[in-house]
Order: structure tokens, then C-alpha cells, then sequence
């Protein structure tokens, strides 16, 4: 009888167990079905593979200013399509070995390369390798967008087969030559040829062939014009490749190793391009963001900046007026503008030259000139720090060292003033006196906190500007005196939005650092608002809340002005290229009217521009007189001498007295502590090491 049961019993498990199977067969068989009308939907939502007749290279990158303008689009302005038998062999044959050496043997796409990118990537979690070949990347170009993501990849796998299945080998190879990106706004081979070295592609040398080759896995970093040594290392690198893959003979390569580079001197036409020294500074911020060259100039992005176009483009059209005016028409004359927030660091305005086509040097962050007396505010400000005050008075009167006699303008003293009306008529004697009380060291230490970046010759001859800045460098400096104390990096990208509109990039902020204390801001403001008031800047005095300080070097070959208001820091350079003088250009003529017609209108987007600073009181402002002023420096002195103004005697001017400078209550300044600098600890500005083509002249006789 229990036998019987457990019979029963089995014959009713029989029927749910199909019926579980059926359930997970039928459950896997939609799961597929599922997959499949996915792919099928995926499939549909890529790009159709036909009319390679019309295609072109299509880059739609834009970037715009802060005030909503277009100031550069990526256009392939170099396109010059030609049919695959007129390139010649050895530039196909260089292509191919150096991007992909199995593309006649592959159906768009190499396996074991691309196994190797895929173990890569997930290790990493994100797309690091390509291993694309010729075929991905001619999808990518004309269909695709630099993205990486595993999305793209696998969008440029599919469409990379199709193109395969749908056109030749050496039809793929002809569209890719002619639509990939070298560099310098040139989109292919044929406009490669002419853009660097003026022949027909027929006319290329191998070397030359090699080199064009060598160029679309990074077209900044390899391009000759931007670096030769780097351009040349890759040329024959791919000299090598050619000849592993038999391309070309032993003797062949170590001969095209040998052959100079011959560039092309014709002008280069540039882009759509409405601020191109600061587009530079851009395209290399995105850089080291992490954006690549072709992903830029080709990934259809939008590229929202910091730069107020407005105020840019007229200042760059009255600096041009005003050099014009000032007969300073040579290629050589020039002049360079940098503006930007102390607060948060937003570029405003960048003007690396008059005119970019004619010269592509970037005279605000990379020329390196002496700075005069715009330097002697971080010989103030270090005073300041170390206790003594605006209104203590120190001794203009004639000083002498073992192998230097500083001077001023004229050899002109006035005995005891006030350290505010000693940099208000820039008096070199008191500089002099300020930086061997303070300290060499500490005022170095000091410009090098607040942003100087160059080098400091360890003498008392820096207080009055001897060595060689970056206008850059002294904006971001004197950014410190308008924001309370606190140092902030420049920047100009805001933010970058792809092809499909989502933002892939957003600034965070800029960095902040504090670099001296608030008092002592408070009163370099204080001071250099009376430079521009009633001393050397009063070209400067716009209606807005202004201070700043004049510069020019010996012999009138460099001429300044820096000066900021709460909201906006600018500078302001003007010199020749060459080194030559300038035809009696002083730092408060000619640079403080162009600091003035760019400030009258970007103060316009600040209308309660205010200094948040405790009031001042600064002694004897009624005794300065300004009928005597001349700004004409005399060849003979040793340093800048436009930045005097004279000033009568106080009536206590005939007591002598043995301290430099003296108080209410007479006091010695604190002994400045001896600290190396640590420029990763005070987060410097870093530039590149390129060699300026200017030539920093020391002080005679020092």
C-alpha cells in the first residue's frame, strides 16, 4: 500500500516539472528576444553608412565668450580632397605602419589589439586604449564623436564592419588621408603639404612624408610649427616603422633621418577665430583638463569661457589706435594685456600681441621683461607685513653702497616723507632703503607668494624692477592686493558641453590661497590708489575706484601699468620685440590710457565697485603738488625714473635723524625670518620653459 502512494505521488511531480521548464525555456526565449529587438533598435540609431561622396570632415566645435559671442568654430578651412593614386606610396605606406600595419588584412577592426584595449579598459574602468585602426578611426571622424566611453567603441566597432562591407580597402584608406586632422586647422594630406612646407603632395620628400604621418595620434604635440625637436623625434620614429615593415631600406632611413626640417614661411591662415592669443591659453587649459587636440577640434563640443569679448575688443582696438598714434607700427612694437577677477579668478581679457597673424608670441604669460617700479609694491607690502605702517615716514636722500648709488629721476630728494607719498612719487632712494631694512630674502619670498614665477636675483637692485616678470605673473600678484590678501588662480573655461548637450566639464572654483594679511592689502590699496590719484598713474584715474602703479626701465625699453579695482586686476605692457627703446614711452603715459579705455569699459559690469577697506589717513595729501611733474626719464640714471613726482619738503624735512623710517613711536622692524620658498606649497603658477625671444637687461653698473 505505501508503495502505491509514493507511485502517486511521483506521477504528480511529472507535470510541474515541465511546466517550471516550459516557464524558464519561455523566459529565456523573450530574455533573447528581448536582447535581439534592443540590438535591432541599437542598430537603427547609428548613423546611415552611404553618400561617402559628400562626406567631408565636419568639426563643429565652438567655444564662446562670458557675454554670449562665437570667437572661435574649428572649420576645416584646409580641405583638399584628392583620389587615392595621387598620394604618394612611401605616405600611405608611413600611415599604415604607424597606425595600423594589419589594414589590408583585417575586416575593420584588429582582434588581438583590440582584446588587449578591452582587458585594459575594464581593469581600469574606463577607456584608456583605443587600438583603433584606420577604419575606426575614419568612423570615428565622419560619423562619431571623440567620447570615451564604451558606448562609442562599440559604435565605432559596428560602423567600422559596415564600412568595410560597403567600400574598398583602398577607398577607405583615400577618405581617411584626406579627412583626418594634422593640426593647424589642416584636415588631410594634401593640405598638410601645403600648410607646412608649401609643395604638392607629388613634391614631398620621404622625410617630409613621414613626418605628415606621424602626425594624426597627437597633431599639437607633433605639429613643427609649435615644437621641431618633438616633430622630428616622431618623424623618424615612423622612418623606423616603415622600415620593420619593409617598406623602405636601411639606407633610405638613416638618409631621411638626416634631412633638415624645411618649414613652409607663408602665412598661416588661422580659423574663425575672434581672440586667438586667448583661445591658445584655452585649447592649452583644456589640455591639461584632459581634453585631446582631435577630440577638441572634432567632437562637435561647446566650449563656454570666462572672456568678456566686449571689453577684449576694445581694448585691442584702442591698444592698436594708441601705438599707431605713438608711430609704433613695426612688427617689433608691441604690447600685451591680461585682465582677470581677484575673487574668482574668471579671465576677462588676454592680449598676448597687436596682431596674431603677425606673431603667434604670447606676451602675457611666456615674454619675461623687466618690470621698473611696478616691481616695488612687493618691497612695500613686505614692509608693511613686518609692522611698519602708511604713514611712518622714511628718508628720500641721497644713498651709496660699495658699488652702486641708486638715484632718483633728476637727482631730485626731498628728505623725510611719508612711506605713502614715498611709492606715490616712486622714489628709488626709498625703495632702496625699505628692501635692506626688510630684507632681500623677504621680499622675494614675498613676490614669490604672491605669484611671481621667474627668477629673483638675491641683491637690493630688485626693489627697483631689475629682473625680468611675466605680466601674467604681476596681475595675478597685484590680484592679491584687490582680494583682501588672498592670491586665486586665473582661469578661463567655465564649462564644456558634448555634442548631445550634456556638460562633461564644469569648474569647480578657482584656487585660493593666502599670501599676505589683510591689513597689509589694506593698505597697499590705500597707497596705490594715491599713485594714481596724485602721482605717476594719473592717466589711469577713471571714474571708478582705480589704484596701480606706473614701471618703465632704463633706457625706455619697457613700459607699465598694473592696477585693479575690487572687481577687475589689470595690466598693461608695452615694448619692442627686439629690445630697443621706446620713443620716450613711459609706464604712465601709453600703457596706463590703454589700462584706461579697456577699464572704462568693464567697470560697466560692476556699477557699486567699492574697496571694502578701513579708511586711511594719509597725512600730508594736501602738500602734493603736481605742476611739476615730468615723466621723462633721464638716459643716464641706472633705473626707471618716469615714477616721480615732485613733492615739497615736510616742514620737518631739515632734522636728521639715524632711523630709515620712524613712527609716532620710533621702532625697529622685525628682523624678516629667513624661509625658503616652496613653490608646490604655495601653489605657483607653473609655465612652460620655452626661451623668450626678449632680452632682460640688467641695471648698468650693477
Amino acid at each position: 500500500m505505501s508503495n502505491v502512494r509514493r507511485k502517486r505521488v511521483k506521477q504528480k511531480k511529472g507535470p510541474k516539472k515541465r511546466s517550471i521548464f516550459l516557464c524558464f525555456l519561455s523566459m529565456c526565449l523573450s530574455a533573447v528576444l528581448a536582447a535581439i529587438a534592443a540590438f535591432n533598435i541599437y542598430l537603427a540609431s547609428l548613423p546611415p553608412i552611404s553618400n561617402f561622396e559628400d562626406i567631408k570632415p565636419n568639426p563643429v566645435t565652438t567655444i564662446y565668450s562670458a557675454d554670449g559671442e562665437v570667437i572661435k568654430t574649428f572649420t576645416a578651412f584646409k580641405f583638399e580632397k584628392v583620389s587615392i593614386d595621387k598620394i604618394p606610396d612611401y605616405l600611405k605606406q608611413a600611415v599604415i605602419a604607424t597606425e595600423d600595419k594589419n589594414f589590408y588584412h583585417h575586416r575593420g577592426f584588429d582582434t588581438i589589439g583590440m582584446a588587449r584595449s578591452i582587458l585594459a579598459n575594464v581593469t581600469s574602468g574606463q577607456v584608456k586604449q583605443g587600438a583603433s585602426t584606420i577604419t575606426q578611426q575614419l568612423a570615428r571622424i565622419l560619423f562619431l564623436s571623440n567620447e570615451r566611453t564604451f558606448d562609442r567603441k562599440i559604435k565605432e566597432l559596428i560602423i567600422a564592419h559596415r564600412i568595410e562591407k560597403t567600400i574598398s580597402k583602398d577607398e577607405i584608406l583615400e577618405m581617411y588621408l584626406n579627412s583626418v586632422y594634422l593640426g593647424s586647422g589642416v584636415y588631410g594630406v594634401s593640405s598638410a603639404a601645403r600648410t607646412f612646407f608649401d609643395k604638392d603632395l607629388s613634391q614631398l620628400t620621404l622625410a617630409e612624408q613621414a613626418l605628415i604621418a606621424g602626425l594624426p595620434q597627437a597633431p599639437s604635440v607633433y605639429s613643427p610649427f609649435a615644437n621641431k625637436k618633438a616633430g622630428l623625434k616622431r618623424r623618424n620614429q615612423v622612418l623606423r616603422r616603415m622600415y620593420r615593415n619593409k617598406y623602405i631600406t636601411f639606407e633610405q632611413m638613416e638618409k631621411a633621418q638626416k634631412e633638415g626640417l624645411r618649414l613652409s614661411n607663408k602665412p598661416r591662415i588661422y580659423s574663425y577665430n575672434k581672440a586667438p592669443y586667448f583661445i591658445d591659453f584655452v585649447l592649452n587649459e583644456l589640455k591639461n583638463i584632459g581634453f585631446e587636440e582631435q577630440e577638441i577640434s572634432q567632437g562637435g563640443l561647446k566650449i563656454y569661457t570666462t572672456l568678456d569679448y566686449k571689453s577684449q575688443n576694445a581694448a585691442q582696438i584702442s591698444a592698436v589706435a594708441a601705438l599707431n598714434k605713438a608711430n609704433l607700427k613695426k612688427p617689433y612694437n608691441q604690447m600685451a594685456l591680461f585682465s582677470f577677477s581677484p575673487t574668482t579668478g574668471r579671465i576677462y581679457a588676454y592680449i598676448g600681441g597687436k596682431n596674431y597673424e603677425e606673431s603667434q608670441y604670447d606676451r602675457v604669460s611666456k615674454a619675461i621683461r623687466p618690470s621698473g617700479s611696478s616691481f616695488k609694491p612687493f618691497v612695500y607690502a613686505t614692509a608693511l607685513q613686518q609692522g611698519v605702517t602708511i604713514n611712518d615716514s622714511i628718508e628720500d636722500t641721497p644713498l651709496t653702497f660699495k658699488d652702486w648709488s641708486p638715484r632718483n629721476y633728476g637727482k631730485k630728494y626731498r628728505g623725510r616723507i611719508t612711506i605713502w607719498q614715498a611709492l606715490a612719487v616712486s622714489s628709488n632712494v626709498a625703495a632702496v632703503r625699505l628692501i635692506k631694512k626688510s630684507g632681500v630674502d623677504a621680499v622675494i619670498q614675498t613676490a614669490r607668494e604672491m605669484g611671481i614665477t621667474t627668477p629673483l636675483s638675491n641683491d637690493m637692485t630688485i626693489a627697483l624692477g631689475s629682473n625680468g616678470v611675466k605680466l601674467y605673473d604681476m596681475v595675478v600678484s597685484y590680484g592679491a592686493f584687490a582680494n583682501g590678501g588672498f592670491r586665486v588662480r586665473p582661469y578661463s573655461v567655465e564649462r564644456v558641453e558634448n555634442s548631445r548637450g550634456v556638460t562633461i566639464y564644469e569648474n569647480s572654483g578657482a584656487k585660493i590661497v593666502k599670501v599676505i594679511n589683510f591689513e597689509t592689502a589694506a593698505g597697499m590699496t590705500y597707497m596705490l590708489r594715491k599713485v594714481v590719484e596724485v602721482g605717476t598713474g594719473k592717466a589711469a584715474n577713471i571714474a571708478a575706484n582705480i589704484a596701480g602703479k606706473t614701471g618703465t626701465t632704463n633706457n625706455y625699453r619697457d613700459a607699465w601699468f598694473v592696477g585693479y579695482t575690487p572687481e577687475v586686476v589689470t595690466g598693461v605692457w608695452v615694448g619692442n620685440d627686439n629690445n630697443s627703446k621706446l620713443p620716450g614711452i613711459t609706464g604712465g603715459s601709453l600703457p596706463a590710457r590703454i589700462f584706461a579705455d579697456y577699464m572704462k569699459v568693464i567697470v560697466k559690469n560692476f556699477p557699486q565697485s567699492v574697496f571694502d577697506y578701513p579708511k586711511m589717513n594719509g597725512g600730508h595729501s594736501s602738500n602734493i603738488k603736481l605742476d611739476d611733474v615730468d615723466e621723462t626719464p633721464d638716459e643716464s640714471d641706472e633705473e626707471d625714473d618716469d615714477d616721480n613726482v615732485q613733492v615739497p619738503m615736510p616742514e620737518d624735512s631739515n632734522e636728521v635723524q639715524d632711523e630709515t623710517f620712524s613712527s609716532g613711536k620710533p621702532q625697529k622692524p622685525t628682523k624678516p625670518k629667513k624661509q625658503p620658498f616652496d613653490a608646490q606649497k604655495s601653489d605657483l603658477i607653473e609655465y612652460d620653459d620655452e626661451k623668450p625671444t626678449n632680452t632682460i637687461v640688467p641695471l648698468p653698473g650693477v
